[in-house]
């Protein structure tokens, strides 16, 4: 048995909200976005990289995991300048949770909160 892809699907309460915020700042492009009853049950964002993930209205199966007083996921990105990154994401309504900083495992990293929830790592390796 050999995995060929693991894709993420953040749920969400207000999906396109979501997708307008991911493709602002991560420069996402939406690949499917379909509906039943006006709420967004898939939708699929690429990224300039090639990676894609999803999202998704929260529903009756689905719930939101903040309106449960959980927390959203936790995500990785890799960027060439996770500073300005983080920058994009805190001015289109993201938090900042951690300042970029170099981390003295071999990284220059920072975490931010989306305003859904999630919570992104924005770094880079050192040299």
């Amino acid at each position: 048995m050999s995995i060929e892809q693991i894709t993420p699907k953040l749920i969400i309460e207000g999906a396109d909200a979501a997708i307008r915020y991911y493709t602002d700042v991560f420069g996402a492009t939406l690949q499917q976005r379909h509906e039943a009853e006006g709420r967004v049950v898939f939708a699929a964002l690429g990224l300039p990289c090639g990676a894609v993930f999803e999202v998704k209205d929260a529903d009756d199966f689905d719930t939101d995991p903040l309106r449960l007083g959980g927390r959203g996921l936790l995500l990785t990105v890799v960027s060439a300048d996770p500073d300005r990154l983080a920058e994009r994401m805190a001015e289109a309504g993201g938090e900042i949770v951690f300042e970029v900083a170099d981390q003295p495992y071999g990284a220059r990293q920072g975490r931010v909160r989306d305003p859904f929830g999630h919570e992104w790592i924005v770094g880079r390796p050192l040299p």
